[in-house]
């Protein structure tokens, strides 16, 4: 059999099944918990993609009875693993950045002061919101009692990526905010501090 034309999404769905057998829900359920942070366009294409995965060979299907109600159980197969190792011997494209409230603050002198304060504010409760669960999973691995707590080794690597990632983007709303307050009213008035500048440069030299 040749070699399928897969995306990056297909090897994410891939990768699960490669974990355990899911049902499609079970799969929805678990890109929330996962996946879904670092790859939220695969949770569309959930209920197409095991379906392609069992139409090259990648994956098998089997109708259960739960209930009353039939559902099908996604396994990855042994094509499937050789596939998944081809594609992890490659290494991956590094981080798409899309952020609306810094396309709104580049603009931010066409609104109100206000406007901005208000942006702000809502990236730090993003950060916040995120890092609930990201809190709670890390403490529950830290103590032995994480799902699937056997792969805690490859969990932790994205973990401490978004664990930072939340933190910075707090910190980078707390700065933003006083960057804010010493605006006058009309944002377009605005000039910027130059030892910020500064420190923003030297920042870069990393």
């Amino acid at each position: 059999m040749s070699s399928p034309r897969l995306t990056s999404t297909s090897y994410a769905v891939l990768g699960l099944l490669g974990v355990q057998p899911w049902s499609t829900y079970e799969l929805t359920r678990q890109m929330d918990r996962s996946l879904g942070r670092m790859w939220p366009r695969a949770a569309s294409k959930l209920f197409e993609e095991p379906k392609k995965l069992v139409a090259h060979g990648l994956a098998s299907a089997e109708t259960e009875t739960v209930g009353r109600r039939p559902r099908t159980v996604y396994a990855i197969t042994d094509e499937g693993r050789a596939a998944l190792a081809r594609w992890l011997a490659e290494p991956g494209d590094g981080p798409v950045l899309e952020f609306e409230a810094l396309v709104k603050l580049g603009f931010a002198e066409h609104g109100t002061r206000e406007d901005a304060r208000r942006t702000v504010a809502a990236a730090r409760a993003w950060a916040a919101e995120r890092n609930v669960v990201n809190r709670e999973a890390a403490r529950d691995y830290a103590a032995d009692e994480g799902p699937y707590q056997h792969r805690a080794a490859q969990g932790m690597i994205a973990g401490a990526f978004f664990t930072d990632f939340y933190a910075m983007v707090a910190r980078w709303a707390d700065w933003a905010e006083q960057q804010i307050e010493a605006w006058p009213e009309d944002p377009g008035d605005a000039v910027a501090d130059r030892r910020e500048l500064e420190e923003i440069a030297r920042r870069a030299e990393w």
